[in-house]
């Protein structure tokens, strides 16, 4: 039986970055396989060459090692290396019908989290043992969701095929494409993605979401030549000096009068020691807007910058696209079917259409996919308290909102799926 608080906590307890989700992601197929779905996982679910921003293959393999310390399945890790730790389900109901897929994100984000005595997580014991990482944005919620939802189905009383879908690196933009370029979503009828929290309450619910930005992340890197500071300063080509030429640049970029936009520096990194002119440096850039076309002209400026600014100071330069989401619209008839099934769940007392975003989320990709392959999707928002944004050191959800949100996508998944129960 999957106990979905001490699944949340003991993941809540073992965050894992995009793309070294390796024993998050053994559990989950793990469990899967025990309830009799058929389970595809490694390349088998992911597009490999599709991946951005993939860790550095000393990061990869640390986490693995880490991974099978921490009880991780040997066997099902080896289809998992280089990070390969994207997770298909499906189970077939009793009569044919169509394809309905729910999608949980499963990464955490590389944070230190918060040990004071008001933080639940710290206070009651399953802080991250991880240091340096956190679940900082509910998706071990979100993956507990996803297996207590398998477990409900079990019993295939429905006409059709689900699918799950337990993506990685939903931060920064970067599973969801590759999976989309697998095709995992291309015989999806209706698509069900979901988010807990968001500033909402707990029994608010959400049926869609609109005002997700296009982004665009980069890595730009700046060459140069090394010399002594003090003595040849003039034979040496400064890295930091091109890329602090670039930032300020960057962030002196108009506004759109077309649409919303934005931009961050997020890291600046460059140079050995004091006495050497830098020879390298590194830049990560986010770009954002509410229109994909606009989002794209921003990239292409920013690119323009760091070539030139590269070029100011004779660098070599080069960007790398490492992340990326782009704009969705929900499909309002499955708006309307997410707020009522809600209504027939306890617990649920506020119903709204549309939550305004104002961020991005890769699964853009995989609505998409689906809607141009003549299917629908929604994104839906499920309340829950937080005592401090997401992202920060002190996130953390209520728990209370997990069976709700568990009853409430056993509903849909039933009433989508053609002759199933939607039991009162």
């Amino acid at each position: 039986m999957v106990d979905m608080i001490f699944t949340r906590r003991d993941l809540h307890q073992h965050p894992e970055v995009g793309f070294t989700e390796f024993r998050t992601a053994s559990h989950v197929v793990k469990t899967l396989k025990s309830l009799g779905y058929q389970v595809f996982y490694g390349a088998d679910a992911i597009d490999l060459a599709s991946r951005r921003g993939v860790p550095a293959d000393e990061q990869l393999n640390n986490a693995y090692e880490r991974a099978i310390r921490d009880g991780a399945d040997v066997e099902t890790l080896s289809n998992m290396k280089g990070g390969l730790t994207a997770v298909v389900a499906t189970l077939q109901g009793k009569a044919p019908g169509p394809t309905i897929a729910f999608r949980f994100d499963m990464d955490a984000l590389p944070i230190i989290e918060s040990e004071d005595a008001d933080h639940i997580p710290a206070n009651l014991g399953f802080r991250s043992v991880y240091d340096g990482n956190m679940h900082a944005c509910g998706h071990d919620g979100h993956t507990a969701i996803g297996l207590a939802l398998a477990e409900r189905m079990t019993d295939a009383n429905f006409a059709g095929t689900l699918k799950l879908i337990f993506q990685p690196a939903e931060e920064g933009g970067r599973g969801a494409y590759a999976m989309a370029q697998k095709g995992v979503v291309n015989d999806v009828d209706k698509l069900f993605c979901l988010h807990l929290g968001l500033d909402t309450q707990l029994g608010e619910i959400y049926g869609g979401s609109t005002d997700f930005l296009a982004t665009t992340k980069l890595m730009i890197e700046f060459q140069g030549v090394p010399s002594h500071a003090g003595a040849t300063p003039e034979k040496g080509r400064n890295a930091l000096l091109g890329a602090a030429t670039a930032l300020l640049n960057i962030h002196a970029l108009p506004r759109f009068s077309s649409s919303t936009t934005r931009i961050n520096v997020g890291l600046l990194q460059g140079g050995t020691a004091l006495n050497i002119i830098p020879y390298y440096a590194k830049m990560l850039v986010e770009t954002r807007a509410a229109d994909k076309d606009a989002n794209k002209e921003l990239e292409r400026r920013v690119r323009v910058i760091a070539e030139n600014s590269a070029a100011m100071h004779e660098l070599d330069c080069s960007v790398t696209v490492i992340g990326e989401a782009t704009t969705m619209t929900c499909d309002e008839g499955l708006v309307e079917l997410v707020l009522d099934e809600a209504r027939k769940v306890e617990g649920f007392s506020s119903f709204h259409h549309y939550h305004k975003a104002g961020a991005s989320e890769d699964a853009s990709f995989l609505i998409r996919a689906v809607q141009e392959h003549g299917g629908q999707a929604t994104y839906m928002v499920i309340g829950t308290p937080i005592p401090a944004p997401h992202h920060n050191q002190k996130f953390d959800i209520d728990e209370a909102a997990l069976p709700m949100a568990v009853n409430l996508l056993e509903r849909i998944g039933r009433r989508a799926l053609t002759g199933g129960d939607t039991r009162e």
